[in-house]
């Protein structure tokens, strides 16, 4: 092995090394993710052997659930620290498709990788972008390498992971049919896009041994999916366009700018171009239009943060090239000013996300009850990290909506002895139930405490991002034996305390 690529090598361990330091500090300083998707994919996950739909769930995707369900059962934490050894082996996929496409100083694209604030952000999380991450870096490094047919295959198992491996599986149809390089012919080529749907069939042969349902994902389709609901709201059409800092980087937005021009203009890595700018507009008519139920996260464009990592590094060895001919001393320093203050970015980004913060409260709330040793027969939560402290199983939980009639009469209809753990964020935007709701609906308050939780970071109190997480949380419980309601009724009065006439 020349010594060039034995010091690359060396070099990207390094780099690994030092992003797995940081994500075991980030998983120990935050206890959950920013958004409650982390905690219900560990819930589908831990829960899975006792509900075996859930392993074909069409929300909680085949692949990514069964590669979890192990780890779950170790914890919530535990859960977490895979999806870090996750991220920290798309890294070492990335730093070797960079190498593959012939790029000078190959390892870094790790930093250019973990450096991007929604990758930082979800690498310590539960949720389905960095496994997709990770299959779409290795279904790209063997495209490149000429085997198409082993990468169609595995290409193949994003649709299992993630809704955009549907789209992702029809542009690499393209890319096979309409390779000019290829030596085989049209009818070979065919052969190799069928192979695309082998994913969707093992999922479809799953589904229908473990529910003995032909149409189960039709029927376990989600109802916020629908392709022209607006379920979620909608958005301006240049949505995306306006978070390419966040999705690059906000130092790393020009290089990733100039990147894309450069390989554009060389012809080289077209099938990491396409995909991005296919799923950026793909993504950005669908927040706009409202289809399949599209918020507009950021984290999205995890699942191809791969492809953003290489072409930001190619614009910054443009950038490079140009500053060795002036201060070609300087460029080391450059260079590490750009990756030391994207990091300094990137923790000041996960510290203001004050979500992230609940779960201070609730296991404080948590132990709480467990020192005053509250017994229940259900418990009811507005948030999953509340099921996660308690470990419940989910399936326990109300089938809440968005309709407060209706999420009312399912807690006045739960048994007696059924616990609430609700708070007043996320129980009264998404299933518009208040505190007032639930004591109205037969429930005791058992306790109820507002929490101010600040950051790490000293962050101004703007009003979506940093400053303190308010909140509020409650504990309710429905008493065993309601009491009855009687009329008034005087007491007798013995003649010798009879009041003067």
């Amino acid at each position: 092995m020349p010594e060039q690529k034995i010091n690359q090598n060396k070099t990207a361990i390094l780099w690994l090394i030092f992003f797995s330091t940081a994500g075991i500090l980030t998983i120990t300083l935050y206890k959950d993710g920013e958004q409650q998707d982390s905690g219900y994919h560990y819930l589908f996950a831990r829960w899975a052997f006792r509900y075996p739909e859930y392993f074909v769930s069409v929300w909680g995707r085949p692949l990514f659930t069964l590669l979890y369900s192990l780890p779950a059962q170790l914890g919530y934490q535990i859960a977490r620290l895979s999806t870090l050894i996750i991220c920290l082996l798309t890294g070492w996929q990335t730093y070797k498709l960079s190498d593959r496409l012939g790029a000078p100083k190959s390892a870094r694209a790790i930093p250019f990788l973990f450096l991007q604030p929604a990758f930082f952000l979800v690498s310590g999380t539960v949720l389905t972008e960095p496994l997709f991450a990770l299959i779409m870096a290795i279904v790209i490094r063997i495209h490149l390498s000429g085997r198409l047919l082993l990468a169609s295959f595995i290409a193949s198992s994003l649709i299992m992971v993630r809704p955009e491996g549907f789209f992702v599986g029809i542009i690499y149809g393209f890319f096979i049919l309409l390779d000019r390089k290829s030596q085989a012919g049209l009818p070979s080529r065919l052969v190799k896009t069928l192979v695309l749907g082998i994913g969707m069939l093992v999922w479809w042969s799953a589904a229908m041994i473990i529910t003995r349902d032909p149409l189960w994902i039709a029927h376990n389709w989600p109802p916020d999916w629908q392709a022209m609901g607006k379920a979620n709201g909608t958005g301006p059409i240049w949505w995306y366009l306006a978070l390419l800092p966040l999705i690059a980087g906000p130092l790393l937005l020009l290089p990733f700018l100039i990147g894309f021009k450069h390989l554009l203009a060389e012809r080289k890595f077209l099938a990491g171009l396409s995909i991005f700018f296919i799923l950026l507009c793909l993504h950005s008519l669908m927040f706009w239009q409202g289809w399949f139920g599209s918020v507009g996260y950021l984290r999205y464009f995890v699942c191809v943060s791969p492809i953003t990592a290489i072409i930001s590094m190619a614009g910054w060895n443009v950038v490079e090239d140009k500053l060795t001919r002036h201060w070609h001393t300087l460029v080391p320093f450059f260079s590490g000013t750009l990756f030391a203050l994207s990091l300094v970015f990137c923790i000041f980004y996960i510290d203001g996300w004050r979500s992230t913060r609940d779960a201070f409260a609730v296991d404080e709330m948590t132990a709480w009850l467990k020192n005053h040793d509250i017994r229940f027969k259900r418990l009811i939560t507005s948030q999953a990290y509340m099921r996660i402290a308690l470990d419940r199983d989910p399936l326990e939980n109300a089938d809440f909506s968005s309709h407060l009639d209706k999420n009312i009469e399912l807690i006045a209809g739960a048994a007696p002895g059924t616990l609430i753990f609700w708070d007043s964020d996320t129980g009264v935007k998404w299933y518009r139930l208040k505190a007032d709701d639930i004591v109205r609906a037969g429930y005791t308050e058992l306790r109820s405490e507002s929490y101010s939780i600040k950051g790490y970071l000293p962050w101004p109190d703007w009003k979506l991002f940093g400053g303190p997480r308010y909140q509020t949380l409650h504990v309710f419980i429905k008493p065993e034996i309601r009491p009855e309601i009687r009329p008034e009724i005087r007491p007798e009065i013995r003649p010798e305390l009879e009041p003067n006439k």
